[in-house]
């Protein structure tokens, strides 16, 4: 048929087609018979595999649903070693103007490496890539349907880097939809000084204090005082957690924090309750530290601060008609574009580069537990000298005390810098 179509295919053909017939002889010549002792030491595999889950299948996560999976893998490993400007899917239609199922900068994939060389020489390495087909009713020709596709690798090893570089701004995600899970994790913060004045709480300060030794021991409070909290260190502890959603923006993470002494100093206008004096005001310049504080932490994270994942791991990008939960997946995929990686990720430790402020909803819920404190532990007033000389309040131990409920939002996170995947200068190339 095809000699009969085109007269220069003709003359081109013939002569190659002569040309294959000779090689084939010369090689079928060569060719030797081998026995069973020496095909068994022969093996193979096949470069491309296909397997089908009917939706039937015990190992069908939609059983009941009608839909079957095709895959069609490819056993190999591949190597790669992009950089990707601009990433977006799903974008506008159901979504609204603007809005993508993804929407990434300056994506980077390599091997894993800290620096410009060494990701600009390594690759990622793809472990058995494989297509797979979503279909419904996959047993009625008349009937069945596409209804996902998925573009996946049983493991992904490599560094893949979102954004230009780890700054005080977000860069990199925009919005995501997909699974990912975020191992757990420790760190290190310090938190900013500040004052606490009676403005900042709408709270009074009240407690006991010992004047002429133990001899009298009168209640004082205040909406009068000005302390100046010191900056102090906390050690972090964040709890693992998976980011799951449709086109999400930040990352809710929850944890716990070991809170340092903090000192303090300033002063405090009481008055002081002496029977039968009746109300004595008493100017004190008080000093001392709060040690045993806890907090329980809900960080909110803009995912343009998460930029290093250094993956090994299955991974996967689906494009799905309606919800779909693909063979291997702890979770199912949602409409649209979803990016899914199934082992924990670690983002190191979360060291936050810059303080953290101390808002004036966090010293609220301090001054409670720092007047029971003062009731039960007067501090002591000698013959009224620390008038002049300053009260020396000394340690107020709160470890019996409730967590504080600490929220923080958009930490530049330090454990996140990464190297450019470009020789040179360049952030991005």
């Amino acid at each position: 048929m095809v000699l009969k179509r085109s007269g220069n295919g003709i003359r081109f053909l013939i002569p190659l087609m002569c040309g294959l017939s000779s090689i084939s002889i010369a090689q079928a010549a060569s060719l030797q018979a081998m026995d069973d002792q020496a095909l068994s030491d022969v093996t193979g595999q096949a470069l491309m595999s296909l397997s089908y889950i009917a939706p039937t299948d015990s190992a069908n996560k939609m059983s009941g649903q009608g839909v079957g999976f095709y895959k069609l893998g490819m056993e190999a490993e591949l190597e790669l070693n992009a950089n990707i400007k601009k990433l977006q899917l799903g974008c506008g239609g159901v979504n609204g103007a603007g809005g993508c199922d993804i929407d990434i900068d300056n994506l980077s994939l390599s091997g894993l490496a800290d620096t410009r060389d060494g990701r600009v020489g390594s690759s990622a390495k793809l472990t058995n890539p494989f297509l797979e087909f979503a279909i419904k009713n996959p047993d009625s020709a008349s009937t069945r349907v596409v209804v996902g596709l998925r573009l996946s690798a049983e493991r992904a090893l490599g560094l893949l880097t979102l954004g230009s570089e780890n700054s005080d701004n977000p860069d990199g995600i925009n919005s995501l939809s997909g699974a990912l899970k975020i191992k757990a994790t420790t760190g290190t913060a310090r938190t900013a000084g500040r004052d606490m004045t009676f403005n900042d709480t709408g709270m009074k300060i009240n407690g006991e204090i010992k004047l002429l030794g133990s001899l009298l021991k009168p209640d004082f409070d205040t909406n009068d005082y000005n302390l100046q909290l010191q900056s102090t260190g906390a050690n972090l502890s964040i709890n693992s957690t998976t980011l799951y959603g449709t086109r999400m923006e930040s990352a809710k993470l929850t944890g716990s924090a070991n809170i340092g002494n903090l000192n303090f100093g300033g002063n405090i206008n009481a008055s002081v309750k002496i029977p039968l004096v009746s109300l004595i005001p008493i100017n004190i310049n008080a000093n001392g530290y709060i040690s045993g504080l806890r907090a329980n932490l809900d960080i909110t994270e803009d995912l343009g601060f998460i930029h290093k994942l250094p993956l090994n791991n299955p991974f996967s990008l689906s494009l799905q008609t309606h919800q779909v939960h693909w063979p291997g997946a702890e979770y199912a995929a949602n409409q649209g574009w979803w990016l899914a990686i199934e082992d924990q990720i670690d983002i190191g430790q979360v060291n936050p580069s810059n303080p953290i402020e101390v808002t004036n909803d966090i010293l609220k819920q301090t001054v409670p537990s720092l007047s029971r404190y003062l009731t039960a532990n007067a501090p002591n007033c000698p013959l009224a000298s620390c008038i002049i000389a300053g009260l020396n309040i000394g340690e107020v131990n709160l470890s019996s005390a409730n967590p504080l409920y600490f929220p923080i939002k958009d930490l530049k996170l330090a454990t996140q810098n990464f190297a450019p995947n470009c020789y040179g200068n360049l952030k991005f190339c």
